[in-house]
């Protein structure tokens, strides 16, 4: 097996594979051989049989033939699954990540390679091969791949440590940082607001100055117009006063008019009417309650 570049030990596992798919071969070929035979006890008894007769029983030899070869081969398929996950489970344990070439299993080199391996060493296996024939992969051992696997996990486990406590350095710093930069913000606002209020309070001082000048103006002003403003007082009451005398007027004028229409006459005769009537009823009110 030196061609296929294995090991002692993975050389052993080959055989043993090989010894238990030649195993299975075998008992599948005797199942085949035995429909052949059985057919041959069964069914060709007479001399002479019909085409239609000898079409029947290759028919029913084919269904049976099938259904064995095909059984045999899922059985294959189904096997070497096992197998591979008993290898990339092994694989896992030393964080080790298989890869297959499809393609391969078609190499014809490598099949004949196969073929004739199996002609000589598989032929006279020794002791050795014997012991090793076991249900369940050996493990690696400790040294050789397996030690430096362990040696390159532990360096990574203590990097991964060391940039973890690196990683906790910079979050501490990061946040440290960001905490001196909103007080900074902070500082900086309430900086900007005190220059805004100052700005604001010189903004009102020189407002009220300018307030102050108008009102003094407006003083002098208002002191000279004064006069000015009672005269202008009196003759509005004047004015009111002719105003409200015309309203008077006005209001006895339209009463006046008011009083020649006919629909006040007809409800002044109604009122009278009605005032005639209530004193009539009380009278007679009068002559059935005399008062106390």
């Amino acid at each position: 097996m030196a061609e296929f570049g294995f090991n002692e030990q993975h050389q052993n596992e080959v055989i043993n594979y090989m010894r238990f798919a030649r195993s299975k071969r075998v008992l599948r070929l005797k199942t085949i051989d035995s429909c052949f035979e059985e057919l041959k006890d069964s069914r060709l008894v007479e001399e002479t049989f019909t085409v239609d007769e000898v079409k029947e029983m290759l028919d029913g030899l084919q269904v049976v033939v099938r259904g064995e070869v095909e059984m045999e081969l899922i059985n294959t398929a189904h096997t070497n699954v096992l197998l591979l996950r008993q290898l990339f489970s092994q694989a896992e344990k030393f964080y080790l990540r298989l890869q297959s070439d499809i393609s391969e299993l078609e190499n014809r080199d490598l099949l004949e390679q196969v073929a004739e391996f199996e002609k000589t060493d598989f032929k006279t296996p020794d002791k050795k091969n014997q012991e090793t024939s076991k249900p369940k992969l050996a493990p690696l051992n400790e040294g050789g791949v397996s030690e430096l696997l362990n040696k390159e996990i532990a360096r990574l486990q203590e990097e991964n440590d060391k940039l973890k406590t690196r990683l906790r350095t910079l979050e501490s710093q990061t946040m440290s940082a960001l905490d001196d930069r909103s007080k900074a913000e902070r500082a900086l606002k309430d900086l900007q607001k005190v220059q805004g209020d100052q700005q604001e309070i010189g903004s009102l001082e020189d407002t009220v100055a300018a307030l102050k000048v108008d009102y003094e103006k407006s003083l002098s002003a208002n002191s000279v117009s004064h006069k000015s403003l009672q005269e202008n007082l009196i003759s509005a009451k004047h004015d009111l006063l002719r105003v409200q005398e015309q309203l008077s007027l006005a209001e006895k004028e339209l009463d006046k008019k008011f009083q020649q229409t006919a629909a006040y006459r007809n409800m002044k005769e109604i009122l009278t009417k009605k005032n005639e009537q209530i004193k009539e009823i009380r009278k007679r009110l009068q002559r059935y309650e005399p008062s106390e």
